[in-house]
């Protein structure tokens, strides 16, 4: 038995973390890095690091592409019409698969962010423009996104690989939605419980909601959030309780190197 263990990287610093910025840490542990393409944060140099990084740790490197709405993080709702939106998602892909071959990587799956993530769980619309633009882009590309979202059944669809996520530092609603940020049980920041909920969903694909009832999220792939407070030791806890589990951590898929032209 194994599983993919990712995070959300090379956001950089800002108002929404709290202490240091921990990509290099993370990237000891987790086996799949998505990387954030300019939109939500990061830039340029920024994501040639991390992806630089990311070939030297044998990590898998993914795109993480959001809304353009850097001043909220990504987090917030934007009405964008679909045709805009694939193209956003197409420029995201190629910033972030150019300066992964520049460093000898190659990209190898996309995972949309916050507001955007969340928002085609459900719009077809929505959903059906992310698709379009990894299709365009590259359709041998994962696609990875919550358990039962629209947007993996648009990709199935489409011949377009998925992966199904889980999260072990986010809250769930009984309904299988994200406790949204802000309100109370968002955030699983014990480490021990992280650790646990990682155990549980990949043995039986399952976690305790905030009201107490236990839900179904099967998964491929854990993800632990770079600013969630305490992410380091959040993700060593996960490694080291599937480790004691008897479960393997492994990419869901292979990173891939190239040859640079110099």
């Amino acid at each position: 038995m194994s599983i993919d263990l990712n995070a959300d990287l090379g956001e950089g610093d800002g108002p929404w973390r709290q202490g240091p910025v921990p990509d290099e840490e993370l990237l000891a542990l987790v086996t799949s890095a998505n990387v954030a393409a300019g939109f939500h944060a990061g830039d340029p140099l920024l994501v040639a690091r991390t992806c630089a990084h990311a070939v030297r740790r044998g990590v898998a490197i993914g795109a993480h592409p959001s809304y353009d709405d850097r001043d909220g993080f990504g987090r917030r709702r934007v009405e964008v019409a679909p045709a805009v939106l694939t193209a956003q998602v197409l420029y995201q892909l190629g910033a972030v698969a150019a300066l992964a071959r520049s460093v000898g990587g190659a990209m190898t799956h996309v995972k949309p962010h916050g507001a955007l993530y969340n928002r085609i769980v459900r719009d077809d619309e929505q959903a059906q423009a992310v698709v379009a633009a990894v299709a365009r882009f590259d359709p041998t590309l994962t696609l990875v996104g919550p358990p039962g979202a629209r947007v993996l059944q648009l990709a199935d669809e489409a011949g377009i690989p998925t992966v199904r996520e889980a999260f072990v530092d986010r809250g769930y609603r009984p309904d299988g939605t994200l406790v949204p940020r802000g309100e109370q049980g968002a955030l699983v920041t014990s480490p021990v419980l992280a650790g646990e909920r990682a155990v549980r969903l990949a043995a039986e694909g399952k976690v305790v909601a905030v009201d107490g009832t236990v839900i179904d999220v099967p998964a491929d792939s854990l993800c632990v959030h770079s600013d969630t407070p305490g992410s380091i030791q959040i993700a060593r806890a996960v490694r080291s309780a599937l480790a004691a589990a008897g479960v393997a951590v492994a990419p869901f898929r292979a990173p891939t190197a190239v040859l640079r032209a110099d």
